[in-house]
Parts: structure tokens; C-alpha cells; sequence
């Protein structure tokens, strides 16, 4: 009896030292077996690199800065190239007809006449308004302020809602007085309210 349970357990160990082998020798063989891969060490070039947002999306903090005018969007909306990057810039306190509405396309005109092609200096304050433009006061090198101009060509209505610039409202007055531009009409439709009739189609 006593030679049966030595045998038992003899066999037994015998089967797990098997076993044991046999696992060692698959796992020897499927490591021999598999393609050679060749491991790939970083190098400068093959580092990973973090994705890097483009220059142009980049929100730069910009108060003053000086470039030229590569677009003119519409009578106070301005590409102007800074630092090799286009930073769309909104004229601060005016507001020009839209493209579609009267005297739109003669804004736009008057502001191309006056900055197209040229350098400015853009002072915001660092403002940007809800599209990420930059909101600021377009100077060209000879002196005009572009802003101004606009409202006093009769081409722009002082933003009053974004503005308490009393100046601006002295030189809308002026134009209206004199008839200028799309003070011509007799009840030019301000392109705020424009933009709220279009939205409610």
C-alpha cells in the first residue's frame, strides 16, 4: 500500500516537471518562430512628437503691434500680417453696412483706398471679440486713423453700443449733416439691425 502512494506521488511530480518543461520549451519556440522585428530606438527624428497647434490658430495677446494689410473682409474687418502669422482685425467702435446691404461695397472700397498694401499699427489692448479677432484702432504710417475716417466719410456709424467714445459720435453727426456717403438715404438701415433681421429668417 505504502509503495503505491510513493509511486503515486512520484508520478506525479514527474507529470508537473513535464508539464513545467513542456511550457517552457512552446514559449522558446514561439519567440524563435516570430518575424524579426527591428526594435526602433528614438532618435531625433523619431521621437515622438506632441502635435503643435498651427500659428495662425494661436491666440496671441496682442496690444499694439505694426503690419501690413494683405485683406479688407469688409469695411471694418482687416487681414493684416504680423510676424509672418494674418491676424483678422475688427475696427473698435464703428460698425460698416454688410457687404449685402447699400453702401457695403463702398465701404469696403473706401477702406481698401485707404490701408490696402500698406503698413498700420493696430492698437487693441489685447481685446478680441467672440470670433477671435482682434478689436482694435487701425493708424496708417501717414497718420489716419481709419476708424474715423470711415464714420467721417459717411461710410461707418459710431458703435455706440461698444463705445462712449463722444469723438466718433461728433464725426457721425458731421456726415449726417452733410449728406455723406450712406447718409444720402433717407433712413439708412444701421447694420446691427441688419444682421438681427437676417438672423430671424
Amino acid at each position: 500500500m505504502a509503495r503505491r502512494q510513493t509511486r503515486s506521488k512520484k508520478s506525479g511530480i514527474v507529470t508537473v516537471i513535464l508539464l513545467v518543461v513542456l511550457l517552457i520549451a512552446y514559449r522558446f519556440n514561439k519567440e524563435n518562430n516570430a518575424p524579426d522585428v527591428p526594435k526602433r530606438y528614438p532618435t531625433e527624428q523619431t521621437k515622438a512628437k506632441k502635435p503643435r497647434k498651427s500659428k495662425s490658430t494661436d491666440t496671441r495677446a496682442l496690444k499694439t503691434f505694426t503690419g501690413k494689410v494683405i485683406g479688407i473682409k469688409d469695411g471694418d474687418t482687416f487681414e493684416v500680417l504680423f510676424d509672418s502669422i494674418p491676424e483678422r482685425v475688427r475696427l473698435a467702435e464703428i460698425d460698416c453696412p454688410e457687404k449685402t446691404q447699400a453702401y457695403g461695397k463702398n465701404a469696403k472700397q473706401f477702406a481698401a483706398d485707404l490701408c490696402f498694401g500698406k503698413t498700420v499699427t493696430v492698437s487693441s489692448g489685447g481685446k478680441r471679440d467672440r470670433y477671435g479677432r482682434v478689436v482694435g484702432t487701425v493708424i496708417t504710417e501717414d497718420g489716419t486713423n481709419v476708424n474715423e475716417a470711415l464714420v467721417k466719410a459717411g461710410f461707418a456709424w459710431h458703435y455706440k453700443d461698444y463705445s462712449d467714445n463722444a469723438q466718433i459720435g461728433i464725426y457721425e453727426q458731421q456726415a449726417r449733416e452733410k449728406n455723406l456717403g450712406l447718409w444720402a438715404d433717407d433712413d439708412p438701415t444701421p447694420p446691427w439691425d441688419y444682421r438681427k433681421s437676417r438672423r430671424r429668417k
